[in-house]
């Protein structure tokens, strides 16, 4: 099996270049660049191969000419066959110059490398000869030891993300049909594979439009290689300790100690230049000096010393770092440039790395009890996994989780988050079996749309509960609560339950990991006062649980009538959940009572039940169900400090179990859209000006290809044509001032409504250009109805982000907008009309009491789609507002629409894989 590709010879050439397209050129051939242009930045890529590793991909240049000989002198005799066709010992001159010497445009080349060495190379040319689409050959070929790494696949992506930007449309290649590698490499990829055979030889051709199925198969490469690069480091063969020493008072000689004491089963070696022995282990003055592989380095180190430590651990051959070490990026711009270089060197040698400035990595899994942290309490054996960057937070956060007997599958704290990240653990978390739980710490994002897209799939089978502190969350505006909203907004979106605080994050942890999600939102609160199940039901009516009064026990209830009262809700049809609250009267023994709510609990398993006993903080010693070390186990009730906080912990998990339960939505795409025409229009605009914002004739004609009609108007500027244009449109019109300080205003002096005959169309276009000295609006009149915005902004952080909401100073000033990110599902489209505070007007509601008709809501529903699509489709559409949108029972008009273009933003979470 060889991963390899490639035309048959030419004749009389000996050897084949790396298409068929035409044969190699010398460097004294006339027109021939001597030098090609600079290779394309963004074609630079660190990429995880299927096992985990890590390689870097760029474009080939010439200075790679003596690589590259070397790379074809170490392929077998069997690799060169099936990629040339036949013998090729030896690249000729020629065939070098013209595989290392491409225009990046008609024709591309790619290498992968490890370390100084070429792995692998890949390359296509433009095949002019041919008609119909623009079609280009594509060839590559894989080192021998490297093969079945998945690299002749990523290679095959990225070719196809370069051609795609060069208006190439399809691919083709000459396979050898005895090849049944590099045949499965297509055939996995995604594409819909045309394929002929002449003789021994297989013609494969498939277009490389990125489509629904193609963008599945590469998220499920990518999860399957970020999940076995975070699981090679959660669970190496060998760890070696840099830095070690006996003192548990220094990092290296705490990390060491957790190392031993934690029965880790792989062995561990300290590395010291000024001792021999460590806790009673042999110590190696270099990471180099150690005779055994080494899987994972932890550096405990001054980050002074970091460099050579690296270029030891690279020489070694280890797969990945844990850099404990402080003074990178937390320190400032020279900080942050080496915290770089330290993870860029890393990389290249295939490395991944944790931290810097981490606390460490755990894994309770017996069969590796890895503890390579710097905390002083690690939980016991559980089923949550645990991301955070800090590491003073993240030990005190592994305190108070075995503080409250809380089992962790793994753990890591990956500090400065330099390379290894939130998203990398969600993708091991996704499929790992032993854990059900995912907790989360956040202080910044690493790719944010990366985070959403995975979290969103994730959450439907594992509950995550995050925390973030908002520090570095990208602003679409300077207000500090639309940061809050929109990643609250967009969580809820992606189904994540957001906390604020560690307390919240662990109330919720409780619950999820030892009792069912709520099927619905109806709580029955039990308990023996009557002021503390108010609380509760007061608090659970504030978070929108429904909730009747309390079941009051009284003062004097005993044992026997909290087993009747819990036995009796958890079995009752009209019972989704249940708080117990036992507050004693006077001291007494709670065992026996703890005793009663468990049995009546057992009633019917499938009723989460939460308690509060007043009486004693322990109380979850007496609720629980234990396992191996004392971590309590699923079956066990959780107990909270005091009733507000178990209601807040429910209706979260509620919140989750609902959107959990909803259908998965497809993505939104409404008929007679003509995104041809919308293409064409801003390339065209673009041509003439790559970023500005439209004039309103122009946004108009953009937002018509896409189905979203503004209502009719004509931009005018002297008093008869305003005349001429109203009986064109027809009686009532409005007249509108144009310009940026007229748009929108609250006190409507640009505006003139209701104009029904010529001389008040006249008087009114000579009063708005004589204030606004701009062209004039004549609009036909819509019907009345309650005034909506629908908005769209390119966030830094999240991509595309729609919000919508009411118009109006006051909504403006309350910030009654809700967000979502785009493309929008046909359920969340019709989610995000009803999500506003003020969305009940829209039903013809205030308060529970009729307020008029209601409006016709699908069609708000269905402009979402519409302005979802439009932007999704065109990635030049920085910005759009349509406001105002009337809404009304006889549908939505849109009186006004602005796009704003500009030139495409990256976005590789969409293109080919790489590391971010």
């Amino acid at each position: 099996m060889t991963e390899s590709t490639g035309p048959a010879p030419h004749p009389g050439n000996g050897a084949s270049p790396a298409t068929a397209a035409a044969p190699p050129l010398p460097p004294d051939t006339p027109g021939t660049p001597l030098e090609p242009p600079p290779p394309p930045e963004h074609w630079f890529a660190d990429v995880l191969a299927s096992d985990g590793g890590v390689v870097r991909l760029r474009p080939i240049t010439p200075d790679d000419a003596e690589a590259l000989e070397r790379f074809h002198a170490r392929l077998s005799d069997r690799t060169r066959y099936l990629r040339y066709f036949g013998p090729y010992p030896r690249m000729t001159p020629k065939d070098l110059y013209r595989t290392t010497h491409v225009d990046y445009h008609d024709r591309v080349g790619l290498v992968i490398e490890l370390g100084d060495e070429i792995i692998a190379v890949g390359r296509y040319e433009y095949l002019a000869e041919r008609s119909g689409p623009r079609s280009a050959e594509v060839a590559f070929v894989v080192a021998d030891e490297h093969q079945g790494r998945g690299l002749g696949s990523i290679l095959l992506e990225h070719l196809a993300g370069a051609a795609a930007e060069q208006d190439i449309d399809t691919f083709v290649a000459e396979v050898l049909a005895e090849n049944n590698a590099m045949v499965q490499v297509f055939r996995d990829a995604g594409y819909q594979v045309q394929r002929s055979r002449d003789g021994s030889v297989l013609h494969l051709e498939f277009d490389i439009d990125p489509s629904e199925a193609l963008l599945s198969v590469r998220d499920s490469r990518e999860r399957a290689s970020e999940a076995r690069s975070v699981g090679n480091l959660l669970a190496p063969k060998s760890v070696a300790v840099i830095g070690a020493t006996p003192s548990t008072s220094r990092v290296g000689g705490a990390v060491m100690a957790n190392l031993l004491s934690g029965a880790y089963q792989g062995p561990v070696f300290p590395v010291n230049r000024n001792r021999t022995a460590v806790r009673g282990v042999r110590a190696y003055p270099t990471v180099r000096d150690i005779p055994d592989e080494v899987d994972l380095a932890v550096i405990a180190v001054p980050a002074t010393e970091i460099g050579s430590v690296l270029d030891d651990c690279m020489a070694k051959g280890v797969k990945g770092l844990v850099v404990l070490t402080a003074g990178f990026s937390e320190t400032g711009p020279r900080g942050y440039e080496k915290e770089r270089e330290l993870v860029d060197s890393a990389r290249a040698h295939g490395m991944r790395v944790v931290g810097p400035s981490a606390l460490g990595i755990a894994n309770t899994d017996p069969a590796v009890a890895l503890n390579a942290t710097l905390a002083p309490i690690l939980p016991g054996r559980g089923r949550i996994g645990f991301f955070c960057q800090s590491g003073p937070l993240g030990a005190a956060i592994l305190g108070e989780a075995a503080a409250r007997q809380l089992g962790l599958s793994t753990f890591v704290s990956a500090g400065n988050r330099a390379d290894v990240s939130g998203n990398d653990l969600l993708q091991y978390w996704d499929n790992d079996p032993d854990t059900d739980v995912v907790l989360l710490y956040l202080e910044t994002f690493g790719n944010p749309r990366k985070f959403s897209r995975i979290a969103r799939r994730v959450a439907h089978s594992k509950p995550i509960v995050a925390v973030n502190s908002g520090r570095n969350v990208a602003r679409i505006d300077a207000e500090q609560d639309l940061d809050r909203s929109l990643v609250r907004n967009l969580f809820a979106q992606a189904g994540i339950i957001q906390v604020d605080s560690i307390t919240e994050l662990f109330d919720c942890a409780m619950l999820l990991a030892y009792q069912p999600l709520p099927t619905g939102p109806r709580l029955a609160v039990i308990g023996n006062s009557a002021a503390l199940s108010w609380l509760a039901v007061d608090a659970a009516r504030g978070e929108g649980l429904e909730v009747g009064a309390p079941v009051d026990l009284g003062p004097q209830a005993g044992p026997a009538d909290y087993l009747t009262a819990v036995a009796a809700a958890v079995t009752s049809a009209t019972v989704d959940a249940v708080i117990v609250i036992y507050s004693p009267p006077v001291p007494a023994a709670v065992a026996s009572f703890a005793e009663a709510i468990r049995s009546g609990a057992r009633s019917n398993p499938t009723t989460p039940v939460l308690t509060t006993f007043v009486a004693d903080q322990g109380m979850p010693n007496l609720l629980a169900a234990r396992g191996p070390g004392g971590i309590l186990e699923r079956g066990s009730i959780p107990s909270y400090g005091d009733p507000e906080r178990a209601a807040r912990a429910l209706a979260r998990v509620w919140r989750y179990a609902d959107w959990r339960n909803q259908p998965i939505s497809p993505v939104a795409r409404p008929g007679s859209l003509d995104t041809a025409r919308a293409r064409e229009l801003v390339a065209q605009w673009m041509s003439d000006d790559p970023g500005h914002w439209l004039t309103d004739l122009q946004a108009a004609e953009l937002l018509g290809c896409y189905g979203i009609r503004v209502v009719e108007f004509r931009e005018v500027r002297d008093a008869d044509a305003a005349v001429e244009a109203a009986e064109e449109l027809g009686f009532p019109v409005a007249a509108k001032a144009t310009g940026e300080m007229w748009r929108n205003r609250p006190d409507l002096t640009g505006v003139r409504l209701d104009l029904w005959r010529p001389d008040a169309v006249r008087r009114a276009f000579n009063d708005l250009a004589e204030i606004s000295g701009n062209p004039v609006h004549i609009q036909r009149m819509a019907a009345k109805g309650i005034g909506c915005m629908f908005r769209v902004q390119d966030d830094p952080s999240f991509g595309s982000v729609i919000s919508f909401g009411l118009s109006g100073t006051i909504i403006d000033l309350l910030g009654d907008r809700v967000y979502r990110a785009l493309p929008l599902t046909e359920a969340e489209s019709a989610a995000l009309i009803d999500a506003p505070r003020a969305a009940p007007l829209l039903s013809g509601t205030v308060a529970g009491r009729e307020f008029g008709k209601p409006v016709d809501k699908p069609a708000l529903a269905e402009l979402a789609q519409r302005i979802s699509a439009l932007c999704d489709d065109l990635p030049e559409v920085r910005e759009l507002l349509c406001e105002p949108v009337l809404a009304s029972p006889e549908g939505a008009a849109v009186l006004y629409g602005r796009v704003r273009i500009g030139p495409e933003p990256s976005r590789f979470d969409i293109g080919p894989r790489r590391m971010g």
